[in-house]
Protein backbone atom coordinates (compact mmCIF):
# COMPACT_ATOMS: atom_id res chain seq x y z
CA UNK A 1 0.00 0.00 0.00
CA UNK A 2 0.79 3.35 -0.61
CA UNK A 3 1.63 5.41 2.34
CA UNK A 4 1.44 8.83 0.43
CA UNK A 5 0.43 9.97 -2.75
CA UNK A 6 3.84 10.16 -4.16
CA UNK A 7 4.40 6.75 -3.95
CA UNK A 8 1.63 5.77 -6.10
CA UNK A 9 2.39 3.62 -9.61
CA UNK A 10 0.44 5.52 -12.09
CA UNK A 11 0.87 3.34 -14.71
CA UNK A 12 -0.46 0.87 -12.29
CA UNK A 13 -3.29 3.09 -11.40
CA UNK A 14 -4.08 3.50 -14.69
CA UNK A 15 -4.62 -0.10 -15.23
CA UNK A 16 -6.76 -0.91 -12.25
CA UNK A 17 -8.86 1.67 -13.44
CA UNK A 18 -9.46 0.61 -17.32
CA UNK A 19 -9.89 -3.35 -15.84
CA UNK A 20 -12.11 -1.84 -12.90
CA UNK A 21 -15.00 -3.91 -14.19
CA UNK A 22 -13.48 -6.82 -14.90
CA UNK A 23 -11.13 -7.78 -11.64
CA UNK A 24 -11.97 -7.09 -7.73
CA UNK A 25 -8.13 -6.89 -7.13
CA UNK A 26 -8.34 -3.72 -9.70
CA UNK A 27 -10.97 -2.25 -7.87
CA UNK A 28 -9.58 -2.36 -4.35
CA UNK A 29 -6.49 -0.69 -5.83
CA UNK A 30 -8.44 1.80 -7.51
CA UNK A 31 -10.47 2.34 -4.30
CA UNK A 32 -6.96 2.15 -1.93
CA UNK A 33 -5.06 4.71 -4.30
CA UNK A 34 -8.23 6.81 -4.01
CA UNK A 35 -8.51 6.93 -0.31
CA UNK A 36 -5.01 7.63 0.16
CA UNK A 37 -3.76 10.64 1.54
CA UNK A 38 -1.65 13.26 0.09
CA UNK A 39 -0.11 14.69 2.91
CA UNK A 40 -2.28 18.33 2.14
CA UNK A 41 -5.33 19.57 3.46
CA UNK A 42 -8.69 20.87 1.94
CA UNK A 43 -9.62 24.15 2.58
CA UNK A 44 -12.26 22.76 5.60
CA UNK A 45 -9.42 21.37 7.53
CA UNK A 46 -10.07 17.93 6.40
CA UNK A 47 -6.99 15.52 4.78
CA UNK A 48 -6.69 15.46 1.05
CA UNK A 49 -6.88 12.09 -0.71
CA UNK A 50 -5.61 11.54 -4.30
CA UNK A 51 -9.59 11.63 -4.81
CA UNK A 52 -9.31 15.46 -3.50
CA UNK A 53 -6.81 15.81 -5.90
CA UNK A 54 -8.48 14.34 -8.71
CA UNK A 55 -11.49 16.31 -8.47
CA UNK A 56 -9.46 19.15 -7.77
CA UNK A 57 -7.62 18.73 -10.92
CA UNK A 58 -10.35 18.00 -13.05
CA UNK A 59 -12.13 20.42 -11.94
CA UNK A 60 -9.33 22.84 -12.83
CA UNK A 61 -9.43 21.57 -16.83
CA UNK A 62 -13.02 22.62 -16.94
CA UNK A 63 -13.15 25.43 -14.29
CA UNK A 64 -14.59 27.97 -16.78
CA UNK A 65 -17.23 25.76 -18.33
CA UNK A 66 -18.44 24.35 -15.41
CA UNK A 67 -18.56 27.47 -13.15
CA UNK A 68 -16.03 26.26 -10.74
CA UNK A 69 -13.35 28.41 -8.30
CA UNK A 70 -9.81 27.45 -8.97
CA UNK A 71 -9.35 24.55 -6.19
CA UNK A 72 -13.05 23.32 -5.91
CA UNK A 73 -13.76 19.73 -6.82
CA UNK A 74 -15.56 18.84 -9.91
CA UNK A 75 -18.72 16.84 -8.96
CA UNK A 76 -21.03 14.61 -10.65
CA UNK A 77 -22.42 17.44 -12.94
CA UNK A 78 -19.51 19.00 -13.99
CA UNK A 79 -18.00 15.56 -14.70
CA UNK A 80 -21.06 14.22 -16.74
CA UNK A 81 -21.82 17.62 -18.29
CA UNK A 82 -17.78 17.73 -19.85
CA UNK A 83 -17.55 14.31 -20.15
CA UNK A 84 -18.56 14.01 -23.64
CA UNK A 85 -17.13 16.95 -25.17
CA UNK A 86 -13.59 14.80 -25.23
CA UNK A 87 -12.00 13.62 -27.50
CA UNK A 88 -8.16 12.28 -29.29
CA UNK A 89 -6.62 14.10 -32.00
CA UNK A 90 -9.16 14.52 -34.31
CA UNK A 91 -12.80 15.28 -33.61
CA UNK A 92 -15.50 13.12 -35.49
CA UNK A 93 -18.01 10.65 -35.27
CA UNK A 94 -15.29 7.65 -34.69
CA UNK A 95 -16.17 6.55 -31.51
CA UNK A 96 -12.94 5.45 -30.75
CA UNK A 97 -12.17 9.18 -31.22
CA UNK A 98 -14.79 9.76 -28.57
CA UNK A 99 -12.98 9.64 -25.22
CA UNK A 100 -15.97 8.19 -22.66
CA UNK A 101 -17.34 5.82 -25.27
CA UNK A 102 -13.56 4.54 -26.44
CA UNK A 103 -13.81 3.72 -22.33
CA UNK A 104 -17.31 2.27 -21.94
CA UNK A 105 -19.06 4.89 -19.95
CA UNK A 106 -22.36 4.76 -21.29
CA UNK A 107 -23.74 6.84 -18.02
CA UNK A 108 -21.58 9.60 -15.66
CA UNK A 109 -22.89 9.10 -12.19
CA UNK A 110 -22.29 9.02 -8.73
CA UNK A 111 -20.68 5.97 -8.92
CA UNK A 112 -18.42 6.46 -11.21
CA UNK A 113 -17.81 10.32 -12.38
CA UNK A 114 -14.79 10.10 -9.91
CA UNK A 115 -13.44 6.67 -11.71
CA UNK A 116 -13.65 8.79 -15.08
CA UNK A 117 -12.26 11.80 -13.93
CA UNK A 118 -9.14 9.64 -12.32
CA UNK A 119 -9.19 8.17 -15.57
CA UNK A 120 -8.66 11.06 -17.54
CA UNK A 121 -5.69 12.03 -15.52
CA UNK A 122 -3.88 8.71 -15.28
CA UNK A 123 -4.32 8.45 -18.79
CA UNK A 124 -2.58 11.84 -19.50
CA UNK A 125 0.05 10.93 -17.23
CA UNK A 126 1.07 7.46 -17.96
CA UNK A 127 -1.90 5.94 -20.31
CA UNK A 128 -1.45 5.31 -23.96
CA UNK A 129 -3.16 9.10 -24.20
CA UNK A 130 0.97 9.89 -22.62
CA UNK A 131 2.44 7.77 -24.85
CA UNK A 132 0.38 9.06 -27.83
CA UNK A 133 0.94 13.19 -27.07
CA UNK A 134 4.67 12.02 -27.25
CA UNK A 135 4.77 9.94 -30.10
CA UNK A 136 2.34 10.83 -32.53
CA UNK A 137 1.44 14.42 -31.20
CA UNK A 138 -2.27 13.14 -30.44
CA UNK A 139 -4.11 14.85 -27.54
CA UNK A 140 -7.03 15.36 -25.53
CA UNK A 141 -9.04 18.02 -27.05
CA UNK A 142 -12.10 19.74 -25.36
CA UNK A 143 -14.58 20.19 -28.28
CA UNK A 144 -18.39 20.21 -28.86
CA UNK A 145 -20.64 17.19 -27.35
CA UNK A 146 -20.79 14.43 -29.72
CA UNK A 147 -24.90 14.31 -30.34
CA UNK A 148 -24.69 10.24 -31.82
CA UNK A 149 -22.84 8.53 -29.38
CA UNK A 150 -25.54 10.67 -26.56
CA UNK A 151 -28.08 8.89 -24.98
CA UNK A 152 -31.59 9.73 -24.75
CA UNK A 153 -31.64 11.52 -21.89
CA UNK A 154 -28.08 13.32 -22.28
CA UNK A 155 -29.50 15.05 -25.36
CA UNK A 156 -32.54 15.95 -23.45
CA UNK A 157 -30.82 17.21 -20.98
CA UNK A 158 -28.07 19.26 -22.71
CA UNK A 159 -27.79 22.83 -22.46
CA UNK A 160 -27.89 24.77 -26.02
CA UNK A 161 -26.41 28.39 -26.60
CA UNK A 162 -27.66 30.31 -29.51
CA UNK A 163 -24.90 32.43 -30.94
CA UNK A 164 -25.93 35.36 -33.39
CA UNK A 165 -23.86 37.02 -35.52
CA UNK A 166 -24.05 40.74 -36.10
CA UNK A 167 -25.47 41.91 -39.49
CA UNK A 168 -23.66 43.41 -42.18
CA UNK A 169 -21.90 46.64 -41.01
CA UNK A 170 -23.04 46.26 -37.08
CA UNK A 171 -19.86 45.23 -35.23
Amino acid sequence: MASLAKDIDIRKFYDAIVSFEESEESQDYYYEVMDTPTGRKNKNGSDETVRDRILKAYGVLFCEDAGLEPGEKAGVQEVADTADRLYIGDAGYDPEHWYRMKYHFPVIDDDNYDRFAALVLADMNSGPLHEAALNDGETLVVGEADPLHMTPEQRKNQQVKSVSLPKEGAQ
